[in-house]
């Protein structure tokens, strides 16, 4: 039957799409539903075209800084709807690439909103949101032995601060600005909240980001999160910690709200706008989980680690399967479903070590244990570091502010984290995740030779520093 496939998985961003070609190598007939866009919101509307927005406030912040580099650029200035623009473009060419991928793959496409009837069979309507690209099948009844929920995620809305489209923005909003905003609020500091807020910050917006938390960035390393802080308020970027929203007020042109701190003092701040960029959650309304007794936990759809859920048949992978919510880990995820379907030797994937990256000025990456997760799990630990000020590379760049971070167990050499604030630490931290998938010792990291003049040197002086050995600190 043309409508009857061994997979079936609904959604097609990263880890929807990544699963359907990896099935269809494994030679399961494969077939992907989705309602809005080839590529999820990872492609169409975060990761791809936040980098792109995050990139032309890089070249405006150099050519405005030009003098350091004793170059010369008068009059600098940007077209709103041209940088737009180019990040939509750069998303357009990347969705239309994942469509040659799954047709090159022969994997069916289709379009609109899936729920699950039962296991084995799946009902599609018709959807309203996007025109179906070319080729793809359509609203209709398909079956399919095995089927993968991979559904992602949407921004989190608090009670009585609903985004609006208008003065409350959600990443969709903040992504395609009419005019640049002289003005903005940010509601959260994850990763988020604080890539916009450097990117409107760099294009000259007065920014306050307002955290619940007592830390910014609570997931990194709070050393790491206390130097990534000077530099954002260095830039002009003010910072409430352990401060909420309590209430919002809109005007015609902007947006008042009531902020709370942890000792019960309320102030109020006026913006045209305000991001909530308080969380995401995922995707399971309607698609029929809950009346066929798939396990639900605090909104993600509870598996083994493996993808498989308690339903025989129904598997779920990315976001909706719970945290980290990145798309590279729904990637691997869904390789590792597919394969275990397959019958292949498969294992659950180490969330300890998935690397986390912020592209925020500066950079953010991250992989394994905090210091002070590591000695909250028993550990003796070890700490190097090592600050971009003595590397060579660092200075000829003109970014001598950073630092790299790493924590070892003192009983056994083992890598247990890495943390890295500074210049394109998103391009560096995947050393460390290597060393940490091999099992590399501190011992063998010293004796690896690394390139000169590069970034990359200070990974080895910090492993170094962590055991007395820092040569240029």
């Amino acid at each position: 039957m043309s409508d009857s496939y061994d997979v079936l998985i609904i959604g097609a961003g990263p880890g929807g799409y990544v699963t359907a070609i990896r099935a269809a190598q494994l030679g399961f007939k494969t077939a992907v539903v989705d309602r809005e866009h080839l590529g999820g919101i990872c492609l169409n509307w975060g990761c791809i075209p936040t980098k792109a927005l995050l990139r032309s406030a890089e070249i405006y912040h150099y050519m405005q800084h030009a003098g350091d580099y004793g170059l010369s650029a008068k009059e600098v200035s940007f077209d709103t709807a041209a940088i737009v623009k180019r990040s939509r473009g750069v998303s357009g060419r990347l969705n239309g690439g994942v469509g040659m991928l799954l047709k090159k793959n022969k994997v069916d496409v289709i379009w609109g909103e899936a729920a699950i009837d039962a296991p084995g069979k799946v009902t599609v309507r018709e959807t309203k949101r996007a025109e179906a690209p070319k080729g793809a099948k359509g609203a209709g009844s398909y079956q399919a032995k095995h089927i993968i929920v991979a559904t992602g995620a949407r921004p989190r809305a608090l009670p009585g601060i609903e985004p609006d489209k208008k003065q409350i923005w959600t990443y969709y909003e903040a992504m395609v600005p009419e005019s640049m905003p002289k003005s903005l609020l940010v509601m959260g500091s994850g990763a988020i909240g604080i890539e916009f807020a450097s990117f409107y910050r760099t294009m000259g917006a007065e920014v306050t980001v307002i955290e619940l938390l007592p830390q910014i960035l609570p997931m990194e390393d709070a050393e790491i999160a206390g130097l990534a802080r000077k530099r954002f308020e260095k830039q002009g970027i003010k910072i409430l910690t352990s401060a909420k929203v309590t209430k919002v007020e809109k005007g015609a042109n902007s947006v008042t709200a009531t902020i709370e701190d942890d000792k019960g003092k309320t102030q109020q701040l006026t913006a045209e706008k305000l991001i909530s960029a308080v969380g995401v959650v995922g995707n399971i309304d309607n698609l029929g989980l809950e009346k066929l007794g798939v396990k639900i936990e605090r909104g993600i759809v509870v598996t083994d680690g493996l993808g498989r859920t308690n339903v025989e048949g129904i598997y779920a992978i990315g976001d909706v399967a719970g945290p980290p919510m990145l798309a590279h880990k729904a990637e691997h995820e869904g390789v590792i479903c597919i394969e275990t379907i397959k019958g292949l030797h498969t294992h659950p994937m180490d969330k300890a070590k998935i690397p986390g990256c912020t592209y925020c000025q500066p950079q953010i990456a991250s992989v394994g244990l905090t210091e002070a997760k590591a000695k909250e799990q028993g550990f003796e630990v070890k700490v190097g570091r090592f600050p971009f000020a003595g590397n060579g590379k660092a200075i000829a760049l003109g970014e001598p502010d950073g630092l790299i971070k790493t924590v070892f167990d003192a009983k056994t050499g083992q890598l247990l984290g890495a943390h890295m604030v500074g210049a394109e630490v998103t391009e560096l931290i995947q050393g460390y995740v290597v060393a940490m998938n091999l099992e590399t010792t501190e011992e063998e990291l010293m004796h690896t030779v690394f390139p000169h003049p590069t970034l990359s040197e200070m990974m080895h002086e910090s492993v170094l520093d962590a055991y007395g050995k820092v040569i240029h600190s």
